[in-house]
């Protein structure tokens, strides 16, 4: 195989992204001492992003044994890892499989979802991984973010923003992609980070320092979409997830006021009869807007 395949695989990298993990842009806490000690959002312990992370390995592993260069080619990278080790650098210069076993695996190519209606394909791209480097990436990646937002969150919404966003990316790339393959869980890595933006946004209200948040965030969004026109980065999935991602983020990700949390919380110990509203107007136009636009489209 070693020269006779060249590597056309579409792939989208995040080495950026977990430059967002930072604590800073989490909600504000109560500064006076009455208040020091109340928590009005729990903790979620994280389980799911970390079971996605093995889940990935697992995935390139398994990819990495159906390979067998050994048995195709004399031209192996690593050879003492037998049937791990990876194709030539001129068929795979991210240390991984060759494009006929990714293809085997399930990458997306749209010819086989749209001729021959492989459906399932659009889901096990973002499952698979074109090398060594490609995974790494992306799974420091997914455990800077996710974690963070599985702990505010919990694991059924950050699950399921994780797998629709890759769904929404990989669309997106079958849109524009249409002579190679694609895979990466890159679309649903840029779901998690566009979900920060709408967090951010429609709980404006209960962040410090809301706009060095904002401005940091859009930083690390734009410095990431810049790697796009690097060659084989996949922009399209990184798009499709990001879009995916901000609109599910308005609809998963919305939280009370701040301060109707503190009143609700006082008028359980004193009666009270008047409580703000738990959420603002806006926040419920977001709601509606995007949950619309994730129903047309």
């Amino acid at each position: 195989m070693g020269g006779q395949e060249t590597s056309n695989v579409e792939i989208a990298v995040d080495s950026q992204m977990q430059e967002k993990s930072d604590h800073s842009l989490g909600p504000q806490q109560p500064s006076n001492d009455m208040e020091r000690d109340y928590r009005p959002f729990p903790k979620w312990f994280p389980w799911l992003v970390p079971a996605f992370f093995v889940a990935n390995i697992s995935v390139f592993t398994v990819t990495m044994y159906v390979n067998n260069c050994p048995k195709k080619s004399s031209f192996c990278v690593f050879r003492f890892l037998g049937r791990f080790s990876f194709e030539s650098l001129k068929t795979n210069p991210l240390l991984g499989p060759s494009v006929s076993t990714l293809n085997k695996m399930g990458a997306m190519l749209v010819s086989q979802v749209v001729d021959e209606r492989q459906y399932w394909r659009l889901i096990t791209c973002s499952w698979l991984h074109a090398g060594l480097i490609h995974v790494l990436s992306n799974m420091l990646s997914l455990l800077f973010i996710g974690i963070r937002l599985e702990q505010e969150f919990g694991f059924v919404r950050i699950g399921l923003l994780y797998i629709i966003s890759g769904f929404g990316g990989s669309l997106m790339s079958a849109l524009f992609i249409k002579s190679s393959i694609s895979v990466g869980a890159s679309g649903a890595l840029f779901g998690l980070l566009g979900s920060m933006l709408s967090e951010l946004v429609t709980n404006w209200t209960i962040y410090s320092n809301k706009f060095a948040s904002l401005l940091t965030l859009l930083v690390v969004i734009a410095i990431n979409l810049a790697l796009g026109i690097l060659p084989h980065v996949d922009n399209f999935a990184h798009i499709g997830g990001f879009i995916s991602g901000v609109l599910l983020g308005f609809l998963f990700l919305i939280r009370p006021q701040f301060r109707w949390l503190t009143q609700y919380d006082a008028s359980s110990q004193h009666e009270s009869t008047s409580i703000m509203p738990k959420h603002k107007t806006y926040q419920y136009v977001l709601c509606i807007i995007s949950g619309a636009l994730l129903i047309v489209g």
